[in-house]
């Protein structure tokens, strides 16, 4: 919103969780034939050229509503009514919610990834334990979620992240099975790389994990604020790679995790589509921000 206001751009942003205290309409003559007028501010279909959808929280329904039947239903009601509306932004979407839920697919991620020619540790997502101790006796393997990283235990929110599995034996074998886990060789790294695209333009930075014993494994342990960012020219190859990774999952953005290993060898990750990068540009400069703008005008087809 900083980089609209500078532009002098105008933007209606839309918080979901708020919707239930809107008021709103959907015509049947045409697809951009709508309103949503909240806190004073009215937005029209036929005002809209360019959306960008950005952690929507699940509509929230009035504190006077204590039946939970009735309040599911109230919420539902307000998530159909959303699901509406994202179709009807298709063609203005920087990034569309349908292809942001396709791009989340992690399996899918790797084997496009391998097929656009990028280092893929060697992997398996499986719930079986045999497999899994059938791979950790040959290499040092690392575990993640297959998609849920965030996991709420007695309302105390936790977050999964990548792990070492040291030795398994039967013990581990009922927890292992519960649900399938990407079970990938573990790579030595020199350090992390995030890489985030934006149409055409791509953003890269080395993140030097290995300088804290929290951050070996997974950065994002310990949320050190101390962590070097550096931005990083990445070969041509690579950033062409990156760019038609993004393309082929129809989108606009993507945010890339690579490790870089002791011999310089890049290896991908995954694709966040809707990822952070906020603090990316907050650490080294890096214009992500003015792009988006730029990409957003583009399907506005505003001059620039």
């Amino acid at each position: 919103m900083v980089e609209l206001k500078k532009r002098g751009i105008k933007y209606f942003r839309l918080n979901t969780e708020d919707l239930p205290r809107s008021y709103c309409s959907m015509s049947d003559s045409s697809f951009m034939d709508w309103s949503i007028s909240i806190n004073g501010n009215t937005i029209k279909g036929i005002d809209v050229k360019a959306a960008y959808f950005r952690r929507p929280g699940n509509p929230e329904v009035p504190a006077s509503i204590t039946d939970p039947g009735i309040a599911d239903y109230i919420q539902g009601e307000w998530n159909s009514f959303l699901k509406s509306l994202y179709s009807r932004l298709d063609s203005f979407w920087f990034c569309s919610p349908t292809n942001i839920i396709l791009a989340e697919d992690k399996p899918k991620q790797l084997v496009v990834a391998k097929r656009l020619g990028f280092n893929i540790p060697e992997s398996t997502i499986t719930n079986s334990f045999e497999e899994i101790k059938s791979c950790s006796n040959s290499f040092q393997m690392i575990a993640k979620p297959l998609r849920q990283a965030l996991f709420i235990n007695n309302d105390a929110e936790s977050i999964i992240f990548t792990n070492r599995l040291g030795q398994l034996d039967e013990t581990d074998s009922s927890s292992l099975s519960l649900v399938p886990i990407i079970v990938q060789h573990e790579i030595i790294k020199k350090f992390d790389v995030r890489v985030t695209v934006v149409g055409k333009r791509v953003f890269s930075v080395a993140i030097y994990s290995q300088s804290h014993k929290e951050t070996e494994v997974d950065w994002r342990k310990g949320s050190r604020i101390d962590l070097k960012h550096k931005p990083l020219e990445l070969p041509t190859s690579l950033s062409s790679k990156c760019i038609d990774l993004v393309e082929s999952l129809n989108l606009r953005f993507g945010a890339i995790d690579f490790i870089c290993d002791e011999d310089d060898v890049f290896w991908f990750l995954e694709i966040n589509p809707n990822g952070q990068w906020a603090w990316i540009e907050n650490q080294t400069g890096l214009p992500i921000a003015s792009s988006i703008v730029d990409e957003l005008m583009r399907i506005g087809r505003y001059e620039f």
